[in-house]
């Protein structure tokens, strides 16, 4: 079971990737879903909440949140006085059973077509029916809390854009692997950057759960960036000349980096003569072409 110290993080991430979600799905489609699998009462709630303050966006359109729990009998009183307060357009399932039983839950949704958000926690194995009814065909998004890598089953899932990151916490260690799977840039960087800043306030450092060495990056403060000005080199030398926007994809699906974070590295990488751009000055734009020099 996750700590207390884990609970909170996993929390306040899920609060903050919806905050991004929602708004956009709802713009985009007149129907979007959420489903919440192996989440505590404390995070249902949260997520309830946070679906309640964006009520008037409902209005006109259909959202349902799915909620899937074992063993929380306090849940419908906790979440009761809020889908009192939630309008119409917004339904809210409750229904027993652990994260694999999500498949069943979706379809029984009817959330086949529109936007579908998944947060699932789960300390077993992840089952590729479980992810690829998070992936709902095309348009599903998944936050995931587990115990190890699930980039290739994500991958096999029907996720193209996969992040990941190994989390460790002050005073817990290890606390499991964050996974993100998506086909939209804009949420793989909205979904970093909600680790940054979560992990920020808990104190929280990251390491990639493929690095065999297990080195750690303090997301405090303004990070270390020669391990990623290390990968954006290797990258281009085996891959040859790369646009900005293809390097800032592969920080946010390689590495624990933000987008941001490449080029500040890529600036220190062109100072110290490793690489070349295609224009002398300014910015770097996402078309600018980076080639290495050896």
């Amino acid at each position: 079971m996750p700590t207390d110290r884990t609970t909170d993080f996993l929390r306040e991430l899920l609060v903050r990737q919806l905050t991004t979600w929602l708004p956009a799905a709802l713009h985009r489609s007149r129907r979007a879903t959420v489903a919440l699998a192996g989440v505590d009462a404390g995070s249902a709630e949260a997520a309830l909440r946070l679906v309640a303050a964006h009520g008037d966006q409902a209005r006109g359109r259909q959202v349902t949140v799915l909620v899937l729990a074992d063993g929380a009998a306090d849940l419908p009183a906790r979440l009761g006085p809020i889908e009192a307060e939630l309008p119409a357009e917004v339904t809210v399932h409750l229904l027993p059973g652990d994260p694999y039983r999500l498949p069943v839950a979706v379809k029984a949704a009817g959330a086949a077509g529109a936007p579908l958000f998944s947060f699932v926690d789960v300390p077993g194995a992840v089952t590729p029916k479980l992810l690829t009814a998070a992936a709902n065909g095309r348009t599903g998004e998944v936050l995931l809390h587990t115990d190890d890598s699930a980039r290739d089953v994500l991958v096999s899932a029907g996720f193209p854009l996969v992040a990941e990151v190994a989390l460790v916490l002050p005073d817990s260690g290890a606390a499991g692997v964050i996974a993100f799977g998506s086909r939209s840039d804009r949420s793989l960087e909205a979904v970093r950057e909600a680790l940054w800043a979560v992990g920020a306030d808990l104190g929280a450092r990251y390491r990639d759960p493929l690095d065999p060495t297990g080195t750690t990056v303090d997301v405090v403060g303004d990070p270390d960036l020669a391990s990623l000005a290390h990968e954006l080199l290797a990258e281009l030398r085996a891959g040859g000349p790369r646009p900005v926007t293809e390097l800032r994809r592969h920080t946010l699906t390689a590495t624990v980096y933000r987008a941001a974070d490449t080029n500040r590295a890529l600036a220190d990488l062109l100072e110290a003569g490793d690489l070349r751009r295609d224009r002398e000055t300014g910015r770097l734009a996402g078309d600018e072409i980076i080639t290495p020099t050896s």
